[in-house]
């Protein structure tokens, strides 16, 4: 049994564990040793904390030996993006900023699994603070893709999405601004949750954009996703965007009955605002019929074009995260990598009132969603596959996201819950994905609906096959400099006199990469309306705790 161990889902592995058919040690050392054997192929870990899980996976052994069972993650390894606070384990967020940053503190999510007997098994890798990239001049190289280790594992929570699918670990805890736990799930196969915000306490998590920022579950199956949202979700009063509401018993929600659902499909998405693969259009006529199948009413929704929700997003994400780096982003800048100055560089361009705009705009974004609550239970659309080589790591990280809208921006705007799931692979085996949308704090529902279509389809059944002592698939890991910006005069004295307001100093390179990037975020800004009323209020309105 144990050459299968590193496949059980958390259920299976929970069932064996509480019959005592499995050890937590014995199934801590077949994670630990698959990793060793393959990881190098992967690169899913930045720091592993195999002693400390070994100790972790003994303590939860005597517990239950003793009859003190805590509950379906009692013995169960976990890993987590390296955005989570670990006390006296490395935290890194994939930069040479923290390169040396060792928390006295775990974040509030991993104290609640370690509460749930959980056993950590290493910290993964992200994409810098969880924004940009992939890159190849980082203190570490980013995950590679287990289904074919030259392609993208998408961000940014690349690592913990390459563990789940590698077999190094049964679930793990990733973050989402933009679509960063469910893009990587999309590309890699895996099932991801960004529940709603304030759902899960951010507490502990370095954040990217408080506005945006969500944690949740990554693992192989909607079950699984459910059992790690039960042990971390619920309100923490250390956290503002904390949510006082009560928290459902999330997998006994999960049914393969969903007759007389309604569904709305944005299809526009994909079929019109943003330029999707025909092996994933047809994936998701497929996964659409399957809905159809068991029972759902699908319907046509229209919503706004999916570029005028990502605008939104990049001008406020964008300025949130370059307040917070703004102080080393003046004293340091060459110490982060080039993808992430490609992106936090042009917040300088943004002004309060770009910013404002923006949330004002958001405020009436999520007021337009509540027809759609009332009337559907949940909305459906499409992911994102297959996954581009990471030979185009420049055009994925820096041109792509720039130019083309995220199929995750929908939930982060409306703070939503969205399930990632698989719906297929392409001829040449790389998983394809879509989304569950729901109603604020309805994860219940969307977790039915995407536990009923995957025990309807075969999609589970697949896992990528890695070969021990296989060499690393080589790629060219050159990072470009900037292009030479062909901007007009006006773009280039912008740049100049905001990245003095902003006291940035930059080099010639630095400053080409801000002129690079200036004329698309600049588009994004102006693109954002003004013509409020003068009651319209922005979606960051203050509140007293």
């Amino acid at each position: 049994m144990s050459n299968d161990l590193h496949f059980l889902t958390i259920a299976e592995a929970s069932r064996k564990i509480a019959r005592r058919e499995l050890s937590p040690v014995e199934l801590t050392q077949a994670m630990i040793a698959r990793a060793e054997s393959l990881d190098a192929q992967i690169n899913a870990f930045i720091t592993p904390t195999f002693e400390l899980a070994l100790a972790q996976a003994r303590q939860a052994e005597a517990e239950i030996a003793a009859g003190k069972h805590r509950g379906p993650l009692h013995g169960i390894p976990f890993a987590l993006k390296d955005m989570f606070d670990t006390a006296g384990v490395r935290t890194t967020a994939h930069s040479k900023i923290l390169a040396n940053n060792v928390p006295e503190r775990d974040a509030a999510v991993v104290g609640k699994l370690y509460h749930a007997g959980a056993v950590l098994i290493g910290k993964l890798a992200s994409h810098e603070f969880a924004h940009g990239g992939p890159s190849f001049d980082l203190p570490w190289p980013p995950a590679r893709n287990p289904w074919n280790p030259a392609h993208f594992t998408g961000g940014s929570s690349s690592g913990s999405a390459a563990a789940i699918a590698a077999g190094f670990v049964s679930g793990a805890l990733g973050t989402d601004t933009g679509g960063s736990i469910r893009s990587p799930s999309w590309l890699t196969g895996v099932t991801g949750l960004k529940p709603t915000y304030g759902r899960v306490s951010r507490i502990g998590v370095i954040p990217f954009s408080i506005s945006c920022d969500h944690a949740g579950p990554m693992a192989w199956t909607v079950e699984d996703c459910a059992i790690l949202l039960q042990a971390i979700a619920g309100y923490d009063a250390l956290d503002p965007g904390s949510h006082e509401r009560p928290v459902p018993d999330f997998r006994k929600a999960l049914s393969e009955d969903i007759r007389g659902m309604k569904i709305g499909v944005i299809r526009h998405f994909w079929e019109h605002d943003l330029k999707t693969n025909p092996e994933l259009a047809a994936a998701m006529e497929a996964a659409l019929d399957v809905l159809s199948r068991l029972g759902a009413q699908l319907e046509p929704v229209q919503l706004r074009p999916l570029q005028q929700y990502y605008d939104v997003r990049i001008v406020i994400t964008e300025s949130e995260l370059f307040a917070i780096h703004q102080h080393n982003l003046i004293e340091r800048p060459t110490d982060y990598g080039h993808h992430f100055l490609g992106r936090a560089l042009c917040a300088c361009l943004f002004t309060s009132a770009d910013y404002l705009q923006a949330q004002r705009e958001r405020r009436c974004m999520i007021a337009e969603m509540r027809p759609l609550y009332e009337h559907y239970d949940a909305l459906v659309t499409a992911g994102a596959g297959p996954a581009p080589r990471l030979d185009e790591h420049r055009s994925i990280g820096f041109s792509g996201k720039w130019q083309n809208p995220s199929m995750g921006t929908l939930g982060s705007i409306t703070g939503a819950p969205a399930l990632a799931l698989p719906c297929g692979f392409t001829q040449a085996g790389l998983p394809l994905g879509f989304q569950i949308l729901g109603r604020p704090f309805d994860e219940e529902t969307v977790l039915k609906i995407g536990h009923a279509y995957e025990r309807a389809t075969p999609w589970r059944e697949r896992r990528p096959q890695l070969v021990a002592g296989a060499a690393p698939v080589a790629i060219d890991t050159a990072t470009e400099a900037p292009h030479a910006p062909q901007v007009d005069a006006q773009t280039r004295a912008t740049a100049t006199i905001a990245a003095r307001a902003a006291r940035l100093k930059l080099n010639d390179e630095l400053f080409a990469t801000l002129c690079e990037a200036a004329p698309h975020a600049l588009a994004m800004a102006q693109r954002i309306r003004r013509d409020f009323a003068w009651s319209d209020e922005p979606a960051c309105v203050f509140r007293f705790p």
